[in-house]
């Protein structure tokens, strides 16, 4: 039995595990770097230790400094959030080598589905459809040319070890794309050590609609249905909801048995994500699998009542999941969006100190937030400082809910991205619906 969890993450998401703990009664453990020592999560946790400098390959990603904290507190498990190490195989091993639980699937699942590339094949496998494009790895810029000129333009192109939009971009061109490619190769090979690319067909006019699942140990799987993660700036989701205003009950379901048919088969357990694109006539192809919390998993924990994170543990320590997938339903209109310490027009980083940090508040209005009034945001880290979530028992509930609960929302000091935010949840495309994957740049962008 789990007694006590090291956090392996730093700011909103490791607060929000702190919480989860505390519910349960388990101990916890925090770890933090130079630059975060007076982060709120570090003075909520039972203990906190520093990790080292900054520069996160001297802090949270440190594996064998995380686990030495973890053995001398005698952690039981590591919960490593999102990002960082929590979708790193070999992380996953040594602390199953060192007797320490993972909380979250076995290496050898997340090592497949953390190449794009062997996740295709993989749920291709599994006969979940895929979009047009590379079935390995392109080794230059010349064979990338030939191979777009079969599939056609616009064409995606990405890294295989990639993720919030690094070493990913749209091409039209032959010209385009030799540009492209090099660097984007470069740029994973810096941030994942991995510069392995491939391509797929660009779907255009498509949605991002993602299915939650969670698996236990026992062979039990239940998705927690949809969020449509459409509205987003440089590959990266700034506004989450659920459910999709697009997809028919139909749509959904099967949506939904092929997250499960996928989940089954790779043998995958505890909490993950399928995610998709989706075009205009409603079909479906499968884009990755995130083996770990999700920035935006609150959104579905308020249409269904359920504590993802509590749930991660539970599956954690072996235990069955209690509800079926006839047990869930759908209860109201949820949206999230993300607050970045970021110019709203240029989308630039904006660091520096918080003068003035005022949280807007009522019956369900949700807040999770990484920093306080007095607080430097530092260049270091992911510019994301918080998460406003809203519930209403109508999307027009929750939209009108959100305008008011932004329009409270008061931070100085640094620039943010309220504004945006503002616009593109009052226009009148985002009332109606119309959020694809092109929103922002054809939409927000121009008008600015």
């Amino acid at each position: 039995m789990i007694k006590k969890i090291l956090i392996a993450n730093r700011g909103e998401i490791a607060a929000r595990i702190i919480r989860a703990c505390k519910k349960q009664g388990i101990q916890t453990v925090a770890v933090y770097s130079e630059a975060d020592q007076k982060a709120p999560y570090v003075f909520m946790a039972d203990e906190s230790f520093l990790l080292g400098p900054p520069r996160v390959v001297e802090s949270y990603l440190n594996m064998e400094k995380i686990l030495r904290i973890a053995k001398e507190t005698n952690a039981d498990a590591i919960h490593p959030g999102y990002g960082f190490l929590s979708e790193n195989d070999q992380f996953e091993k040594k602390c199953t080598a060192a007797g320490i639980i993972f909380i979250g699937p076995t290496g050898d699942v997340m090592n497949k589905m953390g190449s794009k590339i062997a996740a295709r094949a993989a749920m291709q496998e599994a006969g979940v459809p895929i979009v047009p494009g590379t079935d390995g790895v392109i080794d230059t810029a010349e064979d990338a040319v030939k191979v777009a000129n079969e599939i056609g333009y616009p064409i995606m192109l990405k890294a295989s070890a990639g993720g919030g939009g690094i070493g990913m971009q749209v091409v039209h061109t032959d010209d385009e794309l030799i540009k492209a490619f090099a660097g984007n190769s470069k740029r994973a090979q810096t941030f994942f050590g991995d510069g392995a690319m491939f391509m797929e067909k660009k779907l255009d006019h498509a949605r991002h609609i993602e299915i939650q699942i969670l698996a236990d140990q026992h062979g039990n799987v239940v998705h927690l249905f949809e969020r449509e993660c459409s509205i987003q700036r440089r590959n990266q989701k700034v506004v989450e909801e659920a459910p999709s205003t697009f997809i028919s009950d139909q749509t959904r379901q099967k949506m939904g048995e092929a997250a499960i048919n996928a989940v089954k088969t790779l043998g995958y357990t505890n909490a993950g994500t399928i995610e998709f694109l989706v075009d205009e006539q409603e079909q479906f192809y499968f884009l990755e699998m995130n083996t770990r919390i999700q920035v935006e998993h609150p959104v579905t924990e308020e249409i269904t009542g359920m504590d993802i994170v509590e749930e991660q543990i539970h599956i954690a320590n072996g235990k069955a999941l209690t509800i079926e997938q006839g047990d869930l339903k759908i209860d109201g209109h949820a949206i999230e969006v993300r607050i970045y310490a970021e110019d709203p027009v240029t989308f630039f980083p904006s660091p520096g100190h918080i003068t003035t940090f005022t949280k807007p508040i009522g019956e369900r209005i949700r807040n999770e937030v990484a920093v306080t009034e007095n607080y430097d945001v530092t260049p270091f880290y992911d510019p994301m400082i918080g998460k406003l979530i809203v519930k209403g028992s109508t999307r027009d509930e929750a939209i009108k809910q959100l305008i008011e609960a932004l329009q409270q929302y008061k931070i100085e000091g640094i620039k943010t991205n309220i504004p945006m935010l503002l616009k593109v949840i009052d226009s009148d495309r985002f009332k109606a619906g119309d959020t694809t994957t092109a929103f922002v740049e054809e939409h927000y962008l121009p008008t600015v």
